[in-house]
């Protein structure tokens, strides 16, 4: 499932909700990271993030 973030420089990013390994809160808002290295900073509050990560397709 996809879900859609504003990215820390006002972009909108789609992030697959199956391969976030870690979500921690910074400053400009929230890192969303993924395997490999890989990582985002979205500007939504960490709540946020958990629960629209943790919402089923059908909601």
């Amino acid at each position: 499932m996809f879900v859609k973030f504003t990215s820390s420089d006002r972009v909108a990013t789609a992030i697959n909700a199956a391969q976030v390994t870690f979500i921690s809160s910074v400053t400009d808002g929230t890192r969303i990271r993924f395997g490999e290295g890989r990582s985002i900073t979205v500007i939504e509050p960490m709540d946020e993030v958990i629960e629209r990560l943790n919402r089923r397709p059908h909601d």
